[in-house]
């Protein structure tokens, strides 16, 4: 999604070029491409699909039906982990004590097919400002709180800088996470001020923003986690430049910054 702007062959072979190891792709893309083509594209480059994204929005309806197919497309695109943005308040879910529960029951539901088919669920906390509408899972306890009623081989978190770097308890939740196994994905973006308008697609370029990025890298690797790191930025201004430039920049921000 960072360089949503370039078809799927293109992200592919730049990233080959950049020695860029992975994708981490989101579902609609890939279902407009196809989920066995990309899946061939992908492994073809020699790349790996690091996660899919996304599972959850469990206080909706037809949550079931869709999660499953996410797992299988998961399955096919030979990734072990599926995000999860376990979704905010609707009518059968109307204030946050309800859409928690209800989201640990639907992932309880889905966990064990998840296991059977070699796939994580990784629940990932959202900035307090989404609770209302995308995702009720605000810190990062709260995921694990979730998470640890089911083994971690089926259920993890993701621990996304974006989301958390506001909460002071966040260092020791990752520590929390790291010492069972439940970090499943990590994913770096910056928080700039003033936000834009559309604050959905308010994520910074690494080092624009104010989150100190190798701090938390160092608490996540300390954690014990070895796994992809993903830079994933929503940005309005991001998507309006040439992909290519705006992936070679990426690159450059994580080397350096």
């Amino acid at each position: 999604m960072t360089v949503r702007q370039l078809a799927l062959p293109d992200l592919v072979s730049h990233c080959r070029r950049l020695g860029v190891p992975g994708v981490g792709l989101w579902r609609a893309p890939v279902q407009e491409y196809g989920v066995e083509a990309a899946a061939a594209l992908v492994r073809d480059a020699g790349l790996r699909v690091t996660t899919l994204c996304r599972g959850g929005f469990f206080t909706a309806d037809g949550w079931e039906e869709d999660n499953r197919a996410a797992i299988d497309e998961a399955v096919t695109l030979g990734t072990d982990t599926l995000v999860l943005v376990s979704g905010g308040l609707t009518p059968a879910c109307p204030d946050l004590p309800s859409a928690r529960s209800r989201i640990a029951e639907a992932i309880g539901e889905l966990a064990p097919y998840a296991g059977e088919r070699g796939v994580r669920l990784a629940i990932e906390p959202l900035h307090p400002m989404y609770a209302s509408d995308r995702c009720a899972v605000s810190t990062l306890d709260q995921a694990l709180d979730i998470a640890e009623r089911f083994p971690a081989s089926q259920v993890g978190v993701t621990v996304d800088t974006y989301h958390l770097w506001w909460d002071d308890r966040a260092p020791a939740a990752v520590e929390r996470a790291g010492e069972a196994g439940r970090i499943h994905s990590f994913q770096l973006a910056d928080w700039i001020t003033p936000l834009p308008a559309g604050v959905l697609n308010g994520r910074g370029q690494l080092g624009d923003g104010a989150i100190d990025l190798r701090a938390w890298a160092d608490v996540v690797e300390k954690a014990g986690y070895t796994g992809p790191v993903e830079v994933e930025l929503f940005n309005d201004e991001l998507w309006s430049r040439d992909g290519v430039e705006v992936l070679e920049e990426t690159r450059e921000r994580f080397l350096t910054v």
